[in-house]
């Protein structure tokens, strides 16, 4: 399922008609139901083979057996193929976490093992120590003494230090909301903007794609793709000055009362000094023809890229100042932990993360799951 956003109608506008859209309707893409709120349900009791089980590892607030984290009982059922796909992408993290759990007792041993597994993963220094701290203070206060408890535990203090990154995308509080989108070549830019097009088509919403990225003509032509798939219109110049394009489109977009302007700017690395003055241009341009404009600047990064990931984080927030973060290709990643890292370091909201190519591969960050799909 897909729930990405909050429309968010100003509340002294009097209700009007929908106006006639400008371009045909998308075409069904089987878009799921809202999105309800969560609400945990409790798991199936095991049938005990001997002697009851003992109760042990805390998750939230309630004791559950020294078992399995029960991942059915704390997402939605409408998540739970999300969850799979989430749990599946993240499988080489986990199990280089999870290795730590499977002795008899809490000991220094597993504290150090559970390090350096951490930082193998890219959890980053900072992130690292307050995880570390936070288990071994919950451990003593809880009396916990297997090893299954410290993994529920460490799934709660991810959970925490993560759900800072959690916050919607919100649609519909600007005519037109203005989204740039910047991120280093390979990332899945491109790809990224092509399916939340797609999300945000099937929801209704009017979008218009600025093909600002005119230093690769890959890019307008994969971008025309994806406006011709969802039958969304395009604002494109061969050779065109990026800053001019981003214009235009943001004027074509207030002219034909579209609901989102979509702004795809070409890749670069952070170090490429003249480059990142080229981004500085389009937003002082997007401002220009709109004063609110750009009202969300994200950044598309590569979850296999590790701490790199953070340093472009960083770099590309100093120069942008950025609103939220899609991180993908999660699939196959050892180095799932660099979201704590950027959670210690620069909690940027994540709105969303992709592990694949499909469209229903790219979904909202949820801080729980995430935890849930990492350690478990």
């Amino acid at each position: 399922m897909f729930s990405f956003f909050r429309k968010k109608p100003k509340p002294t506008d009097p209700p009007v008609a929908a106006p006639a859209p400008a371009v045909a309707p998308a075409p069904p893409l089987a878009a799921p139901a809202p999105l309800p709120i969560p609400v945990a349900t409790p798991a199936p009791t095991p049938t005990p083979t001997a002697a009851p089980a003992r109760a042990g590892g805390l998750i939230g607030s309630a004791l559950v057996a020294p078992m399995e984290i029960p991942v059915a009982a704390e997402v939605a059922p409408e998540r739970q193929s999300w969850m799979e796909r989430l749990s599946a992408g993240l499988r080489k993290t986990s199990t280089n976490i999870s290795q730590v759990f499977t002795g008899a007792v809490i000991d220094d041993n597993l504290y150090e093992e559970l390090e350096t597994a951490l930082l193998m993963a890219d959890t980053g220094v900072g992130a690292t120590e307050y995880l570390l701290q936070e288990v071994k203070r919950k451990v003593a206060s809880s009396g916990a003494t297997r090893p299954v408890q410290a993994r529920n535990i460490l799934v709660d203090a991810l959970t925490q230090l993560l759900r800072p990154l959690e916050k919607p995308l919100v649609i519909g509080e600007h005519q037109p909301t203005v989204i740039m989108v910047a991120g280093v070549n390979g990332a899945g830019k491109t790809t990224s903007i092509g399916k939340l097009t797609a999300h945000l088509a099937n929801e209704g919403e009017s979008v218009l794609l600025a093909a600002a990225d005119t230093f690769r003509a890959a890019a307008r032509e994969q971008l025309a793709v994806w406006a011709d798939r969802n039958r969304v219109e395009i604002v494109s110049q061969e050779g065109g000055d990026p800053a001019a394009v981003s214009f235009d489109a943001v004027t074509a977009g207030k002219a034909r009362n579209k609901g989102v302007v979509i702004v795809d700017t070409a890749g670069r690395l952070p170090t490429q000094v003249h480059l990142m003055e080229e981004l500085r241009k389009i937003k002082r341009v997007l401002m220009k023809a709109d004063p609110g404009a750009p009202h969300e600047v994200l950044l598309v990064i590569d979850g296999n890229t590790g701490q790199n990931a953070l340093q472009q984080v960083r770099a590309f927030d100093n120069a942008l100042g950025l609103t939220g973060l899609i991180v993908t290709k999660l699939d196959g990643t050892a180095k799932g932990g660099v979201l704590a890292a950027i959670a210690q370091e620069k909690p940027i909201p994540v709105y969303f993360i992709g592990v694949g190519e499909k469209l229903e591969d790219l979904e909202t960050f949820n801080a729980r799951e995430f935890a849930l799909a990492l350690l478990t």
